[in-house]
């Protein structure tokens, strides 16, 4: 991986040094210290973040790397914040590396551009053979790429083999390409054979799939009733499981003693716009982009909104900061949501954070909204999202009893969630419309997900519930996806829909025990405890779930292919619009 990325950044010096005219061996002498400056630069400062990366994220710098730059506020405010020490030390180190270089340096490659012409262009073409296998760095049918470093069954392995600034590079030019040829390098399938095996292992058979959309079927409901209810959709910011204690989340466990409690619920992804497609839309998470943020799905896109609009419902997307962030407002105005509530509407906060207002003015903000809506007898369909668990973990003082005294740091943070989240329902079992309303509190993805594993599955675990006037207090035990609790909550509603949702209410007959998890560029498909991973330019593999790790057994054929399946299917439903 490093001689391929050497090799790379060679490419434009030795071009230089070969065809320049002797004439301006000065001024190329000074752009080539320049650029070897510039390239020594960033490689420091790659190493420097491949550090603090990997303690987040678990992997080399990707395409994440380069996503949230996106919004150049936002992620000045966050490193400031939580990473002074490695800035420093890395600016530091570049700042001391390049006044050496330049000072050193002065008139290094005078020699070489003075060098006759000729004799320079012979050099060249040996010296560009080297260059070109370094850069292919294979004598096979295909160059090496990143799966070369997946030679080991340990995750972490693989990611220490590779190189950051190729794993970035890398990561941008694969996800440009998943919408077409990328997608062929998981397998191939013919993409009848994927929508046939995705519809036989949902439970969602029968369906024509040359149809305007494959999955759309008649849902009856198990709670007829004549009077509409409303929707609310709490999603919290990066919840896992494993912060679901007494210590930390002490009014999300009050709430469990009265609500339908999903012990087995599991996210599609790890970024929240896998989570809001999950729990708005009820798809799970397509190679490459999030539906969110691609441009094939900012119309009609199917949503729980688009499917209550016509119902006379009002619908809306309730959040702290600024809903430009990860292309929200287009997407959610673009299908079917009536109003957008961002940091800009909100009159003299409590708190204002660097993602935005705090959970506790959310909360305030939505229970004013419904009952609004309430009183003018519209029925509602809102999604609320939370921020103030997000890097740098930044909340109001004085309103919890802080577990890490003075910082600022995720459990802080989360308890703090959880505060608001207790406010909203106090207050909201005091007004009117609750008694109406369907709630689902949901996570959208863990706060980092990491381990040796493909794919690391119980840190895809999240908490999940749905609490209502009439819907019985009970543990459910069986493994449930986003889609299949967005399901049962408008099967909660009491109304029949036509939906394409990927998921069933846990309350259907043909409900399956099955999720699909992504996790960068992998593919976990689970049915039951039984798992299939899929890999681009790798061979599939079958594991057991057993005491939260992957432990390898004999190939599931079938299982590998329904995996394969999912990858392919999804890409489709996207890129055709068929969904």
């Amino acid at each position: 991986m490093d001689t391929m990325v050497t090799s790379i950044l060679l490419s434009i010096p030795l071009i230089l040094l070969s065809f320049s005219p002797r004439s301006l061996a000065r001024f190329m002498n000074t752009f080539l210290r320049g650029y070897f400056a510039m390239v020594l630069g960033v490689l420091v400062y790659m190493e420097n973040a491949t550090l603090s990366f990997f303690n987040q994220y678990d992997v080399r710098p990707n395409f994440k790397f380069v996503v949230y730059l996106e919004y150049p506020v936002e992620v000045f405010h966050m490193l400031i914040s939580d990473f002074k020490l490695p800035l420093f030390i890395a600016f530091s180190m570049i700042s001391i590396f390049i006044f050496f270089f330049m000072r050193v340096n002065k008139t290094h490659f005078i020699a070489g551009l003075e060098t006759p012409f000729k004799t320079r262009v012979l050099w060249f073409l040996p010296l560009a053979l080297v260059l070109f296998i370094g850069i292919r760095s294979s004598f096979g049918h295909r160059p090496a790429n990143i799966s070369d470093a997946m030679y080991s069954s340990n995750r972490i392995v693989n990611e220490v083999t590779k190189n950051s600034l190729y794993s970035v590079g890398y990561a941008i030019y694969a996800n440009k390409k998943y919408a077409t040829k990328a997608i062929k390098l998981y397998g191939k399938m013919s993409q009848a054979e994927a929508l046939q095996r995705m519809q036989k292992v949902l439970g969602i058979e029968g369906n024509d799939l040359e149809s305007l959309s494959p999955f759309i079927r008649s849902e009856n409901t198990h709670f007829k009733t004549s009077k509409p209810k409303n929707l609310v959709i709490f999603l919290q910011e990066s919840l896992g499981y494993q912060f679901v204690t007494p210590r930390i989340t002490p009014e999300l466990l009050k709430l469990q003693k009265e609500s339908l409690w999903f012990n087995e619920a599991y996210s599609n992804g790890t970024r929240s716009v896998r989570g809001i497609a999950g729990v708005t839309a009820g798809f799970l998470a397509v190679p490459g982009k999030g539906v969110v943020k691609r441009s094939k799905s900012q119309s009609d896109f199917f949503t729980f909104a688009s499917l209550l609009n016509p119902l006379g419902y009002h619908t809306m997307f309730l959040y702290g900061g600024e809903a430009r962030f990860d292309n929200m407002r287009s997407w959610f105005l673009g299908n079917g949501f009536d109003e957008i509530v961002e940091q800009k509407d909100y009159e003299n906060p409590a708190y204002i954070a660097t993602w935005g207002v705090s959970d506790e003015d959310l909360v305030k903000k939505g229970n004013a909204r419904f009952s609004a809506l309430h009183q003018e007898g519209t029925p509602f369909a809102a999604l609320m999202f939370s921020s103030s668990n997000h890097s740098p973990f930044d909340i109001p003082s004085g309103r919890i009893e802080e577990i890490n005294k003075g910082e600022n740091c995720v459990e802080n943070a989360i308890q703090y969630a959880d505060y608001a989240l207790g406010q909203f329902f106090e207050e909201a079992k005091t007004l009117p419309y609750y008694k109406d309303t369907i709630f689902v509190v949901i996570a959208d993805h863990n706060i980092r997900v990491y381990g040796e594993d493909a794919v690391p599955i119980d840190m895809f675990h999240i908490p999940a519930l749905i609490i209502a006037e009439g819907v019985e207090p009970k543990v459910y035990d069986t493994l449930v996806s986003q889609p299949d609790i967005l399901a049962t909550a408008l099967d909660l509603l009491g109304k029949d829909f036509n939906y394409p949702i990927l998921g069933k209410s846990i309350f259907s007959d043909n409900k399956k025990e099955v999720n699909l998890m992504q996790f960068n560029e992998n593919y976990a498909l689970r049915i039951g405890n039984k798992v299939a991973v899929v890999r681009p330019r790798h061979k599939a593999e079958t594991f057991a779930y057993i005491n939260k790790r992957l432990v390898p057994i004999a190939q599931d054929v079938e299982l590998e292919k329904d995996a394969l399946a999912f990858v392919i299917g999804l890409n489709y439903l996207y890129d055709k619009q068929k969904y």
